[in-house]
């Protein structure tokens, strides 16, 4: 039998029970079917945090969560289509948030499957393609991918080297991808590439194909060694000589100012996506000072702790306040691509920030996963950076206040 030992005692923390925190009561107002794709992503968060949370420690990608958010329909994120369930700007960013709260990789999910690949169907894909491919992806029954960023092509992806080659009545594309969420998954790939054909109004413009992953010479391999965003895989693919047909290549995709409408609408869901993760860290740390007592008292006795929390939950209200008004703004139709540039340069600094100090109030405990601050902190690491670095947002922002361009 095993007897008790002087200071040997370890005390349970609740640190991950949302507190939903709104200090200038931001989303008070939210009803109806907002509020319902709200508590949707909530039911979802719920369900499978635990499952989340053990895939992220192993590096593991829960395939099975994927067709669960299609059951939910939380997969629409504010796409405009006859087929696929309305949700305004504030709703898809309020899912956005929810599912970042509980896991990055949640979010991330989100991004890549409803984001970035239903969005790009919806919005350049032929009727024959959207029949065959919206629902699938809309359910999550099918997996996709967004191919755009190349080993030497990232905040650059403007000089992207992937052709795309005629041949006869097919296309046969050439190249290699990189960071590509879902790209090894299973299913399909929007592959961004060059046109390489004298005689095609697009020639040396950027178009967009779907392409099956498997079909012969595209390989794909996942990115090992992440420390974030863990619980979803993202992949290396080189495009040998892929043939597809000219049904493959969607009609409605043009140029490169076509991928960037799709960036810009999700550039939005990264800022609301910090929020998120913000959140999650500003309430573990706010919940933990009340339970963990030293000195014999609560830590949130303290007035150093207690000065860490305010100037968290200051930090986070304006989070909150930039991502109401970014909502309110697309949902006037009035929403510019720098506006959006502004939440997410905004909101990623700032979550970092939040959860930094996070981890400093939690302590030793604050770099256990159990309490997940860790998890959120290396998280935002990821989404600081894609859908546009800081780097590249403050020149787009710098360039939009000044009318001068720094590019180089």
């Amino acid at each position: 039998m095993t007897r008790d030992l002087p200071g040997d005692r370890t005390e349970p923390y609740d640190v991950t029970s949302p507190l939903d925190t709104d200090y200038y009561a931001v989303f008070a107002d939210v009803s109806g079917a907002d509020r319902e794709a709200w508590n949707r992503a909530r039911t979802l968060v719920g369900e499978v945090s635990g499952r989340m949370a053990e895939a992220w420690d192993r590096a593991e990608y829960p395939l099975e969560v994927v067709p669960r958010m299609g059951e939910l329909d939380l997969y629409a994120d504010g796409i405009e289509h006859p087929e696929i369930t309305p949700m305004t700007p504030l709703a898809a960013g309020l899912v956005n948030m929810e599912l970042s709260r509980g896991d990055g990789s949640l979010g991330t999910i989100l991004a890549v499957q409803g984001g970035l690949a239903l969005r790009t169907l919806a919005l350049y894909g032929s009727p024959e393609q959207q029949q065959r491919w919206l629902t699938p992806l809309a359910t999550g029954q099918v997996l996709g991918a967004f191919a755009l960023t190349e080993p030497m092509h990232g905040s650059d992806s403007t000089s992207l080297e992937t052709t795309a080659r005629r041949d006869g009545a097919d296309w046969v594309i050439s190249g290699g991808k990189k960071w590509i969420g879902n790209g090894a998954s299973g299913g399909i790939t929007f592959v961004w590439a060059r046109i390489d054909d004298a005689t095609d109004p697009d020639h040396g413009k950027v178009g967009c194909f779907l392409v099956e992953q498997d079909t012969p010479g595209y390989r794909a391999s996942v990115i090992e060694g992440k420390v974030s965003l863990r619980a979803i895989h993202q992949a290396h693919i080189q495009l040998d000589d892929v043939r597809v047909p000219d049904d493959a290549r969607l009609p409605g995709a043009h140029s490169f100012a076509d991928t960037s409408r799709v960036l810009f609408a999700t550039r939005s869901g990264v800022a609301w996506s910090a929020l998120g993760h913000a959140t999650a860290c500003y309430e573990a740390a706010l919940s933990y000072a009340t339970q963990r007592v030293q000195f014999g008292k609560p830590l949130a006795k303290f007035q150093m702790v207690q000065e860490r929390l305010t100037q968290m939950l200051a930090d986070l209200t304006g989070m909150q306040l930039f991502c109401r008004r970014l909502a309110d703004i697309e949902a006037a139709g009035a929403l510019r691509p720098t506006q959006a540039s502004l939440a997410k340069y905004h909101n990623t600094r700032t979550a970092r920030r939040i959860a930094q100090t996070a981890r400093d109030v939690l302590g030793g405990n604050g770099i256990l996963l159990e309490n997940r601050v860790i998890q959120h902190l290396a998280d935002i690491e990821a989404i600081h950076t894609y859908e546009g670095t800081e780097s590249v947002q403050a020149l787009l922002i710098g360039r939009d206040v000044t009318g001068i361009s720094a590019f180089v």
